[in-house]
């Protein structure tokens, strides 16, 4: 299926996450935003107003637009292998918001949708997307500072104090850190390591009742070459690790340092789901400014190192770090001029055929299985196996 560019993007779910992609859809040459599905007459209004395009109160009647070339779908977890379906039916092109999905058998049902109609699928924005961690992956594969031995990646921050609807925290409607976090720091973890994990040894923490789904892990991944990777996460809204990072938020913006506490706080009063969901509300489309500011870095996710035989290579909001052997220096990159534009043009690229995409059907449901692992490990404290692993394209 050829498509002309701008490819011509029809948004499934008007939210958060579109919220945040939504500065890139905009400022991006090879995009244009021309249509949009949502079940609140709010953001589809605002769609209109702001884009001129159509909108639908449903996914499968936005499928259905001829003028739609592809769907970037930003719809709860557990509708995303429906709503790509309905995208493979109408043969159009999907780029899915991670996690890919909640089961490995519906990541099947995606990648043979897809494959089937003859349309390109890509699963992100995941962190692994951020230029950082693509130049220390080229580093890595120049080969100038020998194999890859052991990753640590840590990353603590306030995700589970932010507005939440009920099933973001239900573990089995894929909410908490490990769907929603892991996705990001284990794909950051299989890019810089080559892909291909063996094994998960994982712990997981729920200790906060009122918030009964996990808020943290800490987890042991092996892979086939004989590196090790350990990752830590904590949404537990105390220690931020963006200090690690001369206080760059997860976005690329400067972070207000005085605003710590005020995620616990707004939840301090009792409030109830609905009122919760009511506040979520408030920061989606339709409801909400969009972030105008441009970003001074690109985004990060926290700490990460990767140690090689001859240096050990640390991605950073505006590089990546190089400690060798006899000194350290910045491979520096400049300020992005379109924020996440990485995604857009993985995509594009890879319906227009000229490179594969990393980010494919396969390699995010590889990403899934490692999550689905960390569940299950902390729930057995058993060392668990892995399947479904794939390499980083060449």
């Amino acid at each position: 299926m050829s498509v002309r560019e701008p490819l011509r993007i029809g948004v499934a779910g008007l939210g958060r996450a579109f919220m945040l992609m939504l500065p890139t859809f905009v400022a991006h040459p090879r995009v244009k935003l021309v249509a949009a599905s949502d079940p609140r007459d709010e953001a589809r209004r605002q769609f209109e107003a702001e884009f001129g395009g159509r909108t639908y109160p449903t996914v499968e009647a936005l499928c259905a637009d001829r003028e739609v070339d592809a769907v970037y779908i930003a719809t709860p977890h557990e509708l995303h292998a429906q709503h790509v379906n309905a995208a493979a039916r109408h043969r159009k092109h999907a780029l899915v918001e991670k996690p890919m999905a909640i089961t490995m058998a519906e990541c099947k049902t995606m990648i043979d949708a897809a494959r089937d109609a003859r349309v390109t699928l890509v699963i992100g924005h995941s962190h692994s997307f951020d230029a950082p961690f693509l130049r220390a992956r080229e580093l890595i594969a120049g080969g100038g500072y020998g194999q890859v031995r052991m990753i640590a990646a840590l990353n603590y921050t306030d995700f589970l104090y932010r507005p939440r609807r009920p099933e973001e925290l239900d573990t089995a409607k894929g909410g908490g850190v490990v769907f929603s976090q892991g996705a990001h720091q284990v794909d950051i973890v299989r890019l810089l390591a080559g892909g291909r994990a063996t094994s998960v040894r994982a712990y997981a923490g729920a200790w906060d009742r009122a918030r009964p789904t996990e808020g943290a892990y800490s987890a042991q991944l092996g892979f086939a070459d004989g590196a090790f990777a350990s990752l830590v996460y904590s949404g537990y809204a105390h220690f931020d690790s963006d200090e690690l990072v001369d206080w760059i938020g997860e976005l690329g913006h400067r972070k207000d340092r005085a605003r710590y506490g005020t995620a616990r706080a707004a939840l301090r009063s009792g409030i109830s789901a609905q009122e919760e969901a009511a506040l979520k509300h408030r920061r989606t489309y339709g409801s909400a400014a969009t972030e105008t500011a441009a970003p001074i870095a690109h985004n990060q996710f926290g700490m990460v190192v990767a140690s090689c035989d001859r240096a050990d290579l640390r991605p950073m909001p505006n590089g990546v770090m190089v400690y060798g052997d006899e000194r350290e220096w910045l491979e520096e990159l400049p300020p992005p001029t379109v924020p996440r534009a990485e995604v857009v043009d993985e995509f594009c690229d890879a319906i227009a055929a000229v490179r594969p995409a990393i980010h494919s059907g396969e390699w995010a449901m590889a990403t899934l299985e490692v999550c689905l692992a960390i569940l299950e490990s902390a729930r057995s404290g058993r060392e668990v196996r892995l399947e479904h692993q794939v390499e980083v394209p060449a």
